[in-house]
């Protein structure tokens, strides 16, 4: 299936921005048939029509069972679900709304779910496909500062490795890609941790494209921070507070209000 993407119809979420789009770029230039998914459809329209041929574009509210149903309907067989939308409102968990965390988990974790339940009925039907679900190294590494954030991570990861039990049988591949900090929207005023090359959206797109290609049960980006967090793991927890402080690896908690406050307006509103 993954030597010839001109062979497969791709729904990517989140596509017309950041990693989605990066993705739907990637992708329809190996060749495969994109189907961009976003609830901001005139801007997903307008990505599509600049990649072109090969590149539609259908509203989705990944949130929303009813608007998964209507753009599996709209989209056609799906071969391969990149499930990538999601949103990072960051702060202390004790000042954050209900709505803010609602909408995190709605967005972050059931969206993963409703595709899933979406798209893999189908699959199964017709004898093969994938999922691959965008998560993120907090999915393994707990940070302060995006408590409910790293939750719904978590959450991904658990869903991720369950189902992929369940649908394996079923010829359903399930995968995980796993990005430090992406530069972003999303991560706008996220600083750096030290020691870490900074990932561009391309780059994950390119784990992506990897991922289809040759299925893998999680492939982090870049891919040395998977062994590195393996490693930390195994070591008592005041040395791994030790190393987290040489790395200043605690990114979430030491954002740029100022850089940060235009992304934060916009996703927070999202649950009002």
């Amino acid at each position: 299936m993954a030597e010839d993407l001109s062979r497969l119809r791709i729904a990517v979420t989140g596509g017309a921005r950041g990693i989605g789009r990066a993705t739907a770029a990637r992708l329809a230039g190996a060749g495969a048939r994109v189907v961009i998914g976003d609830r901001d459809h005139d801007v997903a329209a307008t990505v599509a029509a600049e990649l072109g041929h090969g590149v539609s574009a259908l509203p989705l509210d990944v949130a929303d069972p009813e608007s998964w149903q209507a753009f599996v309907d709209g989209a056609g067989p799906i071969d391969v679900l990149v499930n990538n939308a999601g949103i990072m409102p960051l702060g202390a968990i004790l000042a954050e709304p209900d709505a803010v965390t609602r909408t995190t988990l709605d967005v972050n974790l059931m969206g993963v779910v409703h595709g899933t339940k979406a798209v893999a009925p189908g699959m199964s039907e017709r004898g093969g496909g994938q999922i691959v679900n965008v998560a993120s190294a907090v999915g393994r590494v707990a940070m302060a500062g995006g408590a409910t954030y790293t939750a719904s991570k978590f959450a991904v990861v658990g869903f991720s490795e369950a189902t992929r039990a369940e649908l394996e049988p079923l010829g359903v591949e399930v995968c995980l890609v796993m990005p430090t900090v992406v530069r972003t929207d999303l991560a706008a005023g996220v600083p750096q941790a030290r020691f870490v090359k900074q990932v561009l959206p391309e780059d994950v797109a390119e784990a992506i494209e990897a991922t289809i290609r040759k299925p893998r049960a999680e492939r982090w980006v870049p891919g040395w921070t998977q062994r590195m967090t393996k490693f930390a793991q195994l070591l008592p927890r005041p040395v791994q507070d030790g190393m987290a402080k040489v790395f200043k690896a605690d990114v979430l908690a030491a954002v740029d209000p100022a850089e940060r406050a235009a992304y934060e307006a916009k996703v927070r509103s999202l649950g009002r």
